[in-house]
């Protein structure tokens, strides 16, 4: 018998014993699959309803202490509500240089930033995905339509991320080989 031979015997028993091993395990150590509950949901939704139009995506700079864009910016009316975009704790609810902002805490270190937001909502408080959070006010800088909502995402203390994929989901294209 040749050596390409015994490999592929080799090869066919090992597959077959992790086949088995996976189709006679997997139901005893998880139990029987559930279905007769709803369908998991995001875990984050958009933080204006309808959904927005993005006037200015995520550009953020090279380092950190650079000009950059660390949000985007999403088109909204005067006083519009804006709601948190997940479950979280309201970290801060104030103002900063001048404009009103609201920042959400989410588990797994994230932190959503909401500006210029007039805070209907208080530092340490509970709050579930959808929950009004404040209003939106006028005046954000470059907004090309009458408001806009700056809303920002951030992993830990420096790493800023786009806000953008924790609603959208990402398009997953094939290509021929």
């Amino acid at each position: 018998m040749s050596i390409a031979a015994v490999r592929r015997i080799v090869s066919r028993s090992a597959c077959l014993a992790v086949l088995v091993f996976t189709v006679g395990t997997v139901p005893a150590l998880g139990g029987p699959l559930r279905t007769d509950g709803p369908p998991a949901g995001p875990l984050f939704g958009w933080p204006l309803d309808p959904r927005p139009a993005v006037t200015r995506a995520f550009d953020p700079p090279d380092r950190n202490w650079l000009p950059g864009h660390r949000g985007v910016d999403l088109a909204a009316s005067p006083g519009q509500h804006v709601r948190s975009a997940g479950d979280g704790v309201v970290v801060f609810a104030g103002t900063v240089a001048g404009k009103p902002v609201v920042s959400v805490d989410h588990p797994g270190g994230l932190r959503t930033t909401y500006e210029p937001v007039v805070a209907a909502v208080v530092s340490g408080r509970r709050i579930g995905r959808g929950d009004p959070i404040g209003t939106v006010e006028s005046g954000h800088e470059g907004c090309p339509v009458a408001a806009c909502l700056h809303w920002g995402l951030r992993r830990d203390r420096d790493e800023y991320l786009d806000s953008l994929p924790l609603v959208e989901r990402p398009v997953i294209r094939l290509h021929p080989v």
